[in-house]
C-alpha cells in the first residue's frame, strides 16, 4: 500500500511549499494576513492557505486517486473530514502546524503529512522549515531523521524513568473545565510540564528520545496521525485514554504517548485521571 505514495516525494513537496509559501512570510505577515477561526488563539494565515493550496495541487497531479484532507480545506468544507474513514487512500496535511507560533514570530512550527490507507496510517512526515530536515516513517520501517544532504539517523524513544523524573508536554487547554484543575494538580507529580503549541515539534521530541510523554485531548487527524506513527515506529506506545488504538477517524477520546506501556499506564493512573 505504501508504495502507491512515494514518501520521499511527499516529504520534498512539504519542503518546497515551505520554501515558496511559508518561510518568505515568517515575521513578515501584514495585519490582513492573519485571521482568527474558532477563537482568538486559533489562527490561520496566508502562509497556511497558500501552502495548502500548493500542496493540494501537487498531490492531485502526482496521486490523483488519493483523497486530500487538509486542515484549511476542512475549515472551508467540514463535510470533507467524514471522507477520511472510508477512503481507500488519503493524504492528510497540516500546512503550518503551530500557526500561533508562526504568526507570533516564534520559530517553532512545522509542515506535516500522513498517508492513510483503508483506515490505517501507513506513513508520516514532519518537516521543520527552520532546521530544514524531516522525520519520516513508513509503517514497519522505523522512524528516521533525514536531511536534504541524504544524511539519515534512526530515531528511538528514550528509556522509561520514574514518574517524578518524567519530562513532557500536555495540551491542557481542551480538557473538560470541570477536570482541568485536577489534572493540572496531578501534573505536579512529574518533573517538568511544557507545551510548545506545536504538535509537530512535540512529536519529534518524543520520537527523538528527549521527552517521556505527550498528552492531547482534542484530536484532529492533521495534528497527530503523522506524529503518532513516527513515535510508535521509534519504539513508543500510544493509545487513547480508554486504552484503545488511535485511528485516523478519531477526533476525541484523548491521546497519550509514552516510551512504553508501563509508563503509559502509570501516567494514566496517576496523572491523566479523566
Amino acid at each position: 500500500m505504501a508504495s502507491r505514495i512515494d514518501v520521499t516525494t511527499l516529504a520534498d513537496l512539504l519542503r518546497q511549499a515551505a520554501a515558496k509559501e511559508i518561510l518568505p512570510r515568517f515575521r513578515r505577515l501584514g495585519t490582513d494576513d492573519v485571521r482568527a477561526k474558532s477563537e482568538a488563539t486559533d489562527l490561520v494565515t496566508e502562509a497556511d492557505e497558500q501552502a495548502e493550496r500548493m500542496i493540494k495541487a501537487e498531490v492531485a497531479r502526482l496521486w490523483p486517486d488519493a483523497t486530500f484532507i487538509g486542515e484549511e480545506s476542512v475549515a472551508a468544507d467540514p463535510a470533507l473530514l467524514g471522507r477520511l474513514e472510508g477512503a481507500e487512500l488519503a493524504i492528510v496535511v497540516d500546512p503550518v502546524d503551530g500557526t500561533f507560533n508562526f504568526a507570533s514570530g516564534i520559530p517553532a512550527f512545522g509542515v506535516m503529512a500522513s498517508v492513510v490507507a483503508n483506515g490505517e496510517t501507513i506513513a508520516g512526515v514532519i518537516y521543520d522549515p527552520m532546521g530544514d530536515d524531516w522525520v519520516i516513517s513508513e509503517k514497519g520501517s522505523g522512524a528516521w531523521l533525514k536531511r536534504p544532504s541524504g544524511e539519515t539517523e534512526r530515531l528511538s524513544v528514550g528509556k522509561p524513568v520514574a514518574l517524578d523524573q518524567m519530562v513532557g508536554m500536555a495540551s491542557t487547554g481542551f480538557l473538560p473545565k470541570n477536570r482541568r484543575a485536577e489534572i493540572l494538580a496531578n501534573l505536579a507529580k512529574v518533573r517538568f510540564l511544557a507545551n510548545y503549541r506545536c504538535a509537530a515539534h512535540e512529536h519529534r521530541a518524543l520520537a527523538g528520545g528527549h521527552v517521556h510523554y505527550l498528552m492531547y485531548n482534542k484530536l484532529m487527524p492533521w495534528d497527530h496521525l503523522a506524529g503518532t506513527l513516527i513515535c510508535q515506529e521509534a519504539g513508543g506506545y500510544a493509545a487513547r485514554f480508554d486504552g484503545s488504538a488511535y485511528l485516523p477517524h478519531h477526533i476525541d477520546g484523548g491521546l497519550l504517548i509514552t516510551p512504553d506501556k508501563d509508563s503509559w499506564e502509570l501516567l494514566r493512573r496517576e496523572v491523566f485521571t479523566l
